[in-house]
């Protein structure tokens, strides 16, 4: 299959749409999800931060990116406090970390490379813009599971897949392209499979 990566425009985001909720089913709550305000205001704010990955006409992929200060990564807050909500009210453009909001990817696009081709074009951004590194705070669906039949949390969780011992659906791809464990943020946002946890993550240019 060939996909192409793009950025993201007024006449793709209704596919972008269309594709969160089949990267992100039940129990992920459906007001987390964009809606077509939200990705307009992410093209007025930071155009060059917003990519879709294209099978023929079809949008299989989305990333949302905004910049955020040095303060504010190095405070590990949660989601709305980091980005500022839905409407990307935290883009900085005199910072220096680019973070990413948002990835998706069609489960019937997943294992060809797509996320890797989403991630590489933001790692390129970070070079371009000469920005400091590239962030993001990673999903754990499995830690749910694994905590209902071990004793631990999740920062143990993560430490294990980072070495190698555990696998996550989520997680383990990202390792994987390159960013590295940095640390855990607890309260990050309602996610059920991942007892509202994240893995803060990092890429250094």
């Amino acid at each position: 299959m060939s996909v192409r990566i793009e950025p993201l425009s007024t006449e793709t985001i209704a596919g972008a749409i269309a594709l969160q909720r089949e990267c992100y089913p039940l129990p992920f709550p459906a007001e987390l999800l964009w809606q077509p305000e939200h990705l307009a205001q992410h093209i007025k704010v930071f155009p060059m931060g917003q990519f879709v990955a294209m099978s023929d006409e079809t949008v299989v992929g989305s990333s949302s990116t905004l910049i955020i200060s040095e303060e504010n990564w190095l405070s590990r807050s949660d989601w709305e406090t980091t980005t500022g909500g839905h409407f990307m009210k935290n883009h900085d453009p005199n910072g220096k970390t680019l973070y990413g909001m948002d990835i998706s990817v069609h489960p019937d696009f997943r294992g060809i490379g797509v996320g890797k081709a989403l991630y590489q074009v933001r790692f390129d951004l970070v070079q371009s813009l000469g920005l400091t590194r590239f962030g993001t705070a990673c999903r754990i669906p499995g830690l749910r599971r694994w905590l209902d039949a071990n004793y631990g949390d999740a920062l143990s969780y993560c430490l294990m897949v980072a070495n190698g011992e555990l696998t996550d659906r989520t997680l383990t791809p990202l390792l994987r392209y390159g960013l590295r464990f940095v640390h855990v943020i607890e309260n990050y946002m309602d996610d059920e499979e991942s007892c509202n946890c994240t893995a803060l993550l990092e890429w250094d240019r």
